[in-house]
């Protein structure tokens, strides 16, 4: 294995699967990259009926909050890396990048919403097990205990 792209949004079930991932490309000897999805922004819930312009690509992706968590992750782990920010629909970008980049493994987490709740809001998760033709590690949140 040389290649593991570890995704992530920077919720804590995100930084798990960082975690885990990057712990397994550190006994690999594989080098991780850590990719974040934003979003498309949906213009016309900006403004209703006023002239939009839209941003430049580079604005929508300039500020990526949970790579820098992740490499900083990767770094105390020893782990050689790279980042990526891409704008589009969370699954099939995770897919699609990790098809174009020849990526060995896909790590995601999971929040455990259970198969109701997780039909009902949709789960990249889910998704991305269902139209990835390489093998993906899907991390479970550890369940917090109240004391």
């Amino acid at each position: 294995m040389t290649t593991i792209v570890i995704a992530t949004d920077g919720s804590p079930q995100a930084r798990e699967a960082v975690e885990y991932g990057l712990e397994l490309a550190a006994a690999e000897n594989a080098k991780a990259v850590l990719l974040q999805v934003m979003p498309p922004t949906d213009w016309t819930r900006l403004d209703r009926g006023g002239l939009l312009r839209p941003l430049a690509e580079e604005m929508h992706l300039h500020d990526a909050p949970a790579l820098a968590e992740a490499a900083e992750l990767a770094s105390e782990h020893g782990v050689p890396y790279a980042t990526e920010v891409i704008a589009g629909r969370p699954a099939d970008e995770i897919v699609a990048y990790a098809d174009s980049i020849g990526a060995d493994l896909i790590v995601i987490g999971s929040r455990g919403r259970g198969a109701v709740a997780g039909a009902l809001m949709g789960s990249v998760s889910r998704d991305v097990l269902r139209e990835s033709r390489k093998p993906v590690v899907v991390v479970p949140s550890t369940p917090k205990v109240a004391v």
